[in-house]
C-alpha cells in the first residue's frame, strides 16, 4: 500500500515512523514533512496539506492508496471530504464531526445530551457579562478557553479576575469564550482509533502542558509519560462513563467516522473521571509517547479500520514506559524566535532515528545549506523508553543534553511525580 501522511509536526513524524515499520508499505510519502522525515518517507515539499486539490494531484502523481491526516489543518479545510469524493481512501474526521472539537458549545450540549461528565461552564460573547459573573464568584478558580479549535491550547487557569478578563478579551477577538470551573486532579489523554462499528484504545498518556507546574497559561504539550499508572477500576470508569456514551452519541447523531478521537480527561481527587475536551486528531506529544510502545503493524490496523473490522484487532504493547520531553524555541508560545540552528541533530540523524531514545522532529527544517533550523515553537521531542518511568526519564534527559538551541528550553520534571508509582 502507498500512503501519504499530511503534516510536518513531531506527532506526524511519529505516525510516519510507525507506518514505515509496516511490512505492507510499498510507498510512504509525507507533505510537507520536516528535517527528519526524509529518512523514512519521500518528502513532498511542494504539496499544501491543507489544499484538497494539491493533495489530490499528489495522490494521482504518486498512486496513493490512503491519505493519513492526524493533525488539524487538513481536517479544518475539508481535505477529507474532497478526497473521499474523488475515490481516495482517507484517515481523518470529516467536517461534520470536527464540531466536537471546533465548537465547544456544541460539544458541551452533546455531552449533556448523553450524560457525559464535564466541568460546569458558561459561554460568553461579551466581556462585561463575564466580568459580572466573575464578580459574583470572586476567588473561585476558573479556566478561560476559546469556543473554537485551538491547536496551541489557548487557555488560562486562574482565580484572578483581572487576569481572566484580560485573557478573555484577547480570545474574544476570535469568537465566544468558555469560562469553566477548574477541576483539580490528574490530567490524562485517552486516544482511540475508531471505525463505524468499534474502536481500539491506545495506551493512556499523561501530558504536561505548561512551562512549569505553577504556570497558569498552557503552552502546547511540553512532555508526556506513557502508560499512566492508574487503577484498573478507573480505566473501566473512563470506558463506561465517557468513551462508550460518546460513541453511542456519535452514532445516533450521525457523527461517526473512521479516524482518531482523543479525550482530554481529569481524574478527580476522588477517582472519578471527568471529560475536559474532545480532539478529532492526535495530541502532541501524547502520540510521540504511545507510538513507541505499540507493536502492532499500523497499516494492518488502518486496513481493518477501513473495512470496519477493528473489533478483530488486539492491541499488542510493550511492557516498557516512555517519557517524552519537548525542546522549545526561545519565546514560545508568546513570541517564538525562529530560524535558529539546532546543533546536534545532524549527527544524530546520521546515526539513524530508529534508536533509543527516539527523536521526533517538529518545527525544524533544512535551510539552504541543509542545516536544521527552527520554523516554529516546538523543535523536537526526545522519547526515553525503559522498564520504569524513572529510567525512561533519565534516558530522555541524557539524550537532550546532546542538543543545543540558542534560547531553547524544556521542562526538567517530566515524569517525576510518577516515580514512586
Amino acid at each position: 500500500m502507498r500512503v501519504l501522511v499530511l503534516g510536518s509536526g513531531a506527532k506526524d513524524h511519529a505516525m510516519t515512523w510507525w507506518l514505515s515499520k509496516s511490512c505492507f508499505i510499498s510507498g510512504l510519502f509525507v507533505a510537507r514533512g520536516n528535517f527528519c522525515t526524509p529518512d523514512i518517507a519521500q518528502k513532498l515539499e511542494n504539496v499544501d496539506p491543507s489544499d484538497g486539490r494539491s493533495v489530490y494531484s499528489a495522490c494521482l502523481e504518486h498512486s496513493i492508496d490512503l491519505v493519513f491526516a492526524g493533525t488539524e489543518a487538513p481536517l479544518l479545510t475539508g481535505v477529507i471530504e474532497y478526497l473521499n469524493g474523488r475515490g481516495i481512501k482517507t484517515f481523518g474526521a470529516p467536517s461534520k464531526s470536527i464540531k466536537l472539537e471546533d465548537d465547544k458549545a456544541f460539544s458541551r450540549s452533546f455531552t449533556d445530551r448523553h450524560n457525559i461528565p464535564t466541568p460546569r461552564r458558561s459561554l460568553f460573547a461579551d466581556l462585561d457579562q463575564m466580568e459580572k459573573y466573575l464578580v459574583r464568584h470572586k476567588g473561585n478558580m476558573f479556566i478561560v478557553k476559546s469556543n473554537n479549535i485551538s491547536p496551541s491550547r489557548e487557555t488560562l487557569s486562574s482565580s484572578d479576575t483581572g487576569k481572566l478578563l484580560s485573557y478573555a478579551a484577547r480570545l474574544l477577538k476570535k469568537g465566544p469564550v468558555f469560562l469553566e470551573e477548574f477541576v483539580p486532579g490528574l490530567p490524562i489523554t485517552a486516544t482511540i482509533l475508531l471505525d463505524k462499528k468499534s474502536y481500539l484504545m491506545l495506551p493512556i498518556v499523561s501530558e504536561y502542558t505548561k512551562k512549569t507546574e505553577d504556570d497558569d497559561i498552557p503552552t502546547g504539550g511540553m512532555g508526556a509519560i506513557c502508560p499512566v499508572p492508574i487503577r484498573s477500576g478507573i480505566a473501566k470508569e473512563i470506558k463506561e462513563r465517557i468513551i462508550d456514551p460518546t460513541l453511542y452519541g456519535m452514532k445516533v447523531e450521525q457523527l461517526s467516522y473512521r479516524g482518531v478521537l482523543t479525550f482530554s480527561i481529569i481524574i478527580k481527587e476522588n477517582g472519578d473521571p471527568i471529560l475536559v475536551d474532545y480532539h478529532v486528531r492526535f495530541n502532541d506529544p501524547a502520540a510521540q509517547a504511545f507510538v513507541p510502545l505499540v507493536n502492532n503493524d499500523f497499516l494492518s490496523i488502518l486496513a481493518a479500520m477501513n473495512e470496519d473490522r477493528l473489533s478483530e484487532i488486539s492491541l499488542d504493547t510493550s511492557d516498557d514506559f516512555t517519557v517524552a520531553v519537548v525542546l522549545a524555541s526561545e519565546g514560545y508560545p508568546e513570541e517564538t524566535k525562529t530560524g535558529r540552528i539546532l546543533s546536534g541533530l545532524t549527527n544524530i540523524k546520521r546515526c539513524g532515528i530508529i534508536r533509543r531514545p527516539l527523536i521526533f522532529c517538529g518545527a525544524v527544517d533544512n535551510d539552504s545549506e541543509g542545516l536544521p533550523r527552527t520554523t516554529g515553537g516546538r523543535a523536537i521531542t526526545v522519547v526515553g523508553k525503559a522498564k520504569s518511568i524513572e529510567e525512561a526519564n533519565k534516558r530522555a534527559y541524557r539524550m537532550m543534553e546532546s542538543f543545543h538551541l540558542e534560547g531553547g528550553w524544556y521542562r526538567k520534571d517530566i515524569g517525576e511525580k510518577f516515580f514512586e508509582s
